[in-house]
C-alpha cells in the first residue's frame, strides 16, 4: 500500500489535485481520507460552545481515530469514516464504509502537522497557492455550500484562517517531499506528480 498526504491552505486546490490523482491511477486503486471527516466529535457541546471551536487549529482534529484508521488500511482491515456537518459543526450519525484499497490519499490543511499520521506516508505533497487566490476561492465555495455571507467569510478569515494558516500549515511545507505551486491551476506540476505517483505504486507493487 501506498500512503500519500497532502496538505495545503484552505482553498489552496487540493481537492482539484487529488482529483486529477485519482483518474490518472487504474480505477478502485484509490481510497480517498478526506481530514475533514476527522473534526473532533463535540455532541457533548452546545451549539454555541461549538461556534467558538477554531476549527483551523490542529486540536480541532481527532489524529487518535484518524492514525488508528489509516493503520486498519495499511493492515487489511475496512474502516467507517466520520461523517462531518459544517452546518451544525458536529459529526453525523452515518459513517462512509472504506476498503482498503493499493493507494490512500490523505487529504487536508493540516495533513502534515501530525508527527505520527507523517511517519505513515510513502509520500507528502504541499500545495502552494497564493493568498488572494485562495481567499477568493473560499468567499465562493462558503457562500454557496456553507450559507455564509460575504463579510463573514472575509471576517473569518483575517481573525482565524489567516493567522492559523502562517501558525500551522505554512511551516509543514518543511515536511514536504513535493511542494507544487499554484493548486489545481498547475497542470504541468500536476501531470509530472501523477507521472511520480504511478511510478511509486508500480515499485512499491514490484517490491
Amino acid at each position: 500500500m501506498t500512503i500519500i498526504g497532502i496538505a495545503g491552505g484552505t482553498g489552496s486546490g487540493k481537492t482539484t489535485v487529488v482529483k486529477k490523482l485519482v483518474n490518472a491511477l487504474p480505477k478502485n486503486y484509490v481510497a480517498v481520507v478526506p481530514l475533514d471527516s476527522y473534526y473532533n466529535d463535540t455532541s457533548n457541546l452546545t451549539p454555541e460552545e461549538r461556534s467558538q471551536i477554531n476549527f483551523d487549529h490542529p486540536d480541532a482534529f481527532d489524529w487518535q481515530l484518524l492514525v488508528e484508521h489509516i493503520d486498519m488500511l495499511k493492515n487489511g482491515m475496512p474502516i467507517e469514516q466520520p461523517t462531518y456537518s459544517y452546518i451544525i459543526s458536529n459529526r453525523l450519525p452515518e459513517t462512509i464504509h472504506v476498503e482498503p484499497h493499493k493507494v490512500i490519499l490523505i487529504e487536508g490543511i493540516m495533513t502534515l502537522t501530525n508527527p505520527a499520521l507523517r511517519d505513515m506516508m510513502d509520500l507528502k505533497i504541499y500545495v502552494d497557492t497564493d493568498a488572494d487566490e485562495r481567499l477568493i476561492r473560499n468567499i465562493l465555495r462558503d457562500t454557496v455550500d456553507r450559507g455564509r455571507t460575504v463579510s463573514m467569510v472575509i471576517d473569518r478569515y483575517l481573525e482565524v484562517l489567516k493567522p492559523m494558516h502562517e501558525q500551522f500549515i505554512e511551516p509543514t511545507k518543511k515536511y514536504a517531499d513535493i511542494i507544487l505551486p499554484n493548486g489545481g491551476d498547475n497542470s504541468s506540476g500536476i501531470n509530472m506528480l501523477c507521472q511520480y505517483v504511478q511510478r511509486l505504486v508500480e515499485t512499491t507493487n514490484n517490491g
